[in-house]
């Protein structure tokens, strides 16, 4: 928000220099058309504007990946750099529920696990760090809650069974998206904290929705 606030600044100081020639030409003598000053603002407004671009963009893919996923119109927002500054909050994403229970379709990821979904967008995503894994699995877990489930052991153990196919529709192959949700089933699950956790998260528990690409399917 702050870099289009910048970007709007000196657009605004470019066209406030061209009018003021314009202006000034007609009044006295003619004054040399100051192509320096107006550059340089056209030129910052312009790299001022990359950043959100590139933001917007990558929202732009966060949701059509979680919309497929989930069958129905969601939104994925990516925290700004000012909003990750401000930020006291442990949770890597979040999505708010209205008054009656019913959660909104939009999600809002953590500056840091978006910038990771963006290096993992940008890879060729066979050997995904564990930043990645993590952020892609985030992207997951706040879609199970975009779906309506409210419980945090529920939604964690319906993201590990969706991992796969969440990869997939940010481009990953199926094997290295499989090999993605199990390394994360294996190395991140067993160590979140008990609210996240659940016995039944395992083949053949209640919490097994029997799909064939879940992290324990063969």
């Amino acid at each position: 928000m702050v870099l289009e606030y910048i970007a709007d600044a000196f657009a605004l100081a470019a066209l406030a220099l061209l009018v003021r020639w314009l202006m000034l030409r007609g009044v006295r003598a003619p004054a040399p058309f100051p192509a320096i000053s107006i550059s340089s603002c056209v030129v910052l407004a312009v790299l001022a504007t990359f950043p959100v671009v590139d933001r917007v963009t990558l929202e732009g893919r966060l949701s059509h990946s979680a919309s497929t996923l989930l069958g129905t119109h969601v939104e994925v927002d990516c925290q700004t750099l000012t909003g990750s500054a401000l930020d006291m909050g442990r949770e890597l994403g979040y999505v708010k529920w209205g008054p009656r229970g019913i959660p909104e379709r939009k999600t809002l990821i953590k500056h840091q696990q978006c910038n990771d979904l963006h290096s993992y967008l940008d890879s060729s995503k066979q050997n995904p760090t564990a930043a990645e894994i993590l952020a892609v699995h985030v992207l997951t877990h706040e879609s199970m809650h975009m779906s309506g489930i409210k419980v945090e052991d529920v939604a964690e153990c319906d993201a590990m069974q969706h991992d796969t196919a969440m990869a997939e529709e940010l481009g990953a192959k199926p094997a290295a998206a499989h090999a993605m949700a199990v390394t994360h089933w294996l190395t991140v699950y067993p160590d979140m904290p008990d609210g996240y956790r659940s016995d039944d998260c395992r083949p053949g528990g209640s919490l097994d929705l029997h799909l064939p690409d879940a992290p324990w399917a063969a």
